[in-house]
């Protein structure tokens, strides 16, 4: 897979729309490992095109996550580099230029269907069962109408124009040559109405001038490659070499998600993982050294890593074994070790000073303090016989309820007690219920207790990851009551 004349250079390409995810680390690994074998240069750049889903803390928090997790990166937004800026919303200038290029080179065209348009052609396209996708209503638009349209200042995007005959083949280094039909891969959107590109103009054109030799990325993205491969050719550019790696899954061999397992990197620091266990673990997803052996350091995965020893099935994200690898590290760490980590992850003084005011009134002795806080140190709570089900409703009611509560504190973005009660009385006006239809259960779920120090600062405190967590856990127990 290396390209003997040139330097390797891999990059991740995170987006800030929300918590760092656990796949981004398992991408960004193996990205790691494979240019560190090969002397090259990692790269992270922030593709950060998507405006209306962009959080401006994301970006910090998944440099901050990455860094826990122990995988540095030779050239990024923070530290800079040869081919800087590494955010796309800095690079946007550039976008229009290429954009505007392929349209001259007759390889794209501008699109001036409306969104009101678009949305009836999918309509119909649900109502007739037919795949979606654009019917290239624009593409032979004549060049005169087209400037007329432009020169009105008519709302448009520019789509790339695909062939509509023929194959586009690539070579896979795991999967060896991937086919698509041309005339089922969609004319793609490259640059949007607000002059931002979409993540197939800005990946290419970006992979280029940072002079990426291969593209190491996640299996969910074989079904972008053909128009990847053809912006190469349509360009003239050399492409890179594709690796499209196993997609990490739950237990029933989906796609790993939320609402199975939590996938947060930073649920997992505060959990108590070890950034080598964890490294360990997803070094596993997919990977192995050829014998039996599953503790390995990533300096030993580096020394002895090709890509042979990838497997494609897809690799299940185990929380037993992921804990159980864990406690393998922890055995090995010297008392003096596992101080200094029970103050740094456990009894840091942020998070104790967080924890004291919510239960200075409730405290008589520095005893009582474990009594009336153990939820806040705890993992996953039992809610057998767990008071979850207030007087006059069922248990799937409550399931209801709790369902959609978490799907609103998913996007909460300011997680501050005062915003957490504004959702929830907005949810009690919305569904016309009482606060004791939710405040309790959601009390229960997240403490495990109905006696605890104000439910909403309790909120804030444990975080959205555990808080998120223990509500599905709780979903989970109110599925296997019999009404």
């Amino acid at each position: 897979m290396t390209q003997a004349h040139k330097e390797v250079r891999v990059r991740i390409a995170p987006s800030p729309t929300g918590d760092p995810h656990i796949g981004t680390a398992y991408i960004a690994l193996f990205n790691y490992v494979f240019t560190k074998k090969h002397n090259g240069k990692f790269i992270i750049r922030i593709e950060d095109t998507d405006q209306k889903r962009y959080r401006a803390d994301s970006e910090a928090m998944i440099l901050s996550a990455l860094k826990w997790v122990g995988i540095q990166w030779d050239e990024g937004p923070d530290i800079g580099g040869p081919y800087a800026p590494y955010k796309q919303s800095e690079r946007k200038d550039s976008y229009r230029e290429y954009a505007e290029v392929l349209v001259n080179k007759g390889h794209a065209y501008r699109c001036f269907c409306t969104p009101q348009r678009l949305d009836e052609l999918r309509k119909a396209q649900q109502a007739q069962k037919l795949p979606p996708g654009y019917d290239r209503l624009c593409r032979d638009l004549p060049k005169e109408d087209a400037d007329k349209k432009l020169a009105q200042n008519i709302p448009h995007v520019i789509r790339m124009k695909m062939p509509m005959t023929g194959k586009t083949i690539f070579k896979d280094t795991l999967r060896g040559n991937i086919e698509f039909e041309n005339d089922g891969v969609d004319d793609q959107v490259l640059l949007k109405t607000d002059g931002f590109p979409t993540y197939h103009l800005a990946v290419v054109v970006d992979d280029h001038q940072m002079k990426i030799t291969h593209v190491i990325r996640g299996e969910e993205w074989i079904s972008s490659t053909p128009k990847h491969v053809m912006l190469y050719e349509m360009f003239g550019w050399e492409q890179p070499e594709f690796c499209h790696l196993p997609l990490l899954r739950n237990s029933d061999k989906s796609k790993i998600s939320k609402r199975k397992n939590p996938t947060s990197i930073n649920y997992y620091r505060r959990k108590g993982i070890l950034p080598s266990a964890l490294r360990n673990f997803l070094a596993l997803m997919g990977w192995n050294f050829g014998d039996n052996r599953e503790m390995f350091s990533t300096n030993e995965m580096i020394e002895g890593f090709t890509w042979d020893r990838m497997t494609l099935g897809g690799p299940v994200f185990d929380l037993k074994k992921l804990a159980w690898l864990n406690g393998q590290y922890l055995k090995q760490d010297s008392n003096e070790k596992w101080l200094a980590n029970l103050k740094e992850v456990v009894f840091n003084d942020e998070y104790l000073l967080k924890i004291i005011p919510l239960i200075k009134e409730r405290v008589e002795k520095f005893e009582d303090f474990i009594d009336n806080t153990a939820f806040f140190f705890q993992g996953d709570l039992s809610y057998n016989n767990a008071p979850l089900i207030p007087k006059g409703r069922t248990a799937s009611e409550v399931m209801g309820y709790l369902n959609d509560l978490v799907l609103k504190l998913d996007v909460c973005e300011n997680w501050k007690h005062d915003e957490i009660h504004n959702i929830f009385n907005e949810y009690l006006s919305e569904k016309g219920l009482k606060p004791k239809d939710v405040f309790m259960p959601m009390r229960v779920a997240v403490t495990g207790s109905k006696e605890t120090p104000p439910l909403f600062e309790c909120i804030e405190v444990l975080g959205k990851d555990i808080v998120q967590r223990r509500t599905r856990l709780a979903i989970d127990y109110l599925k296997t009551i019999k009404e």
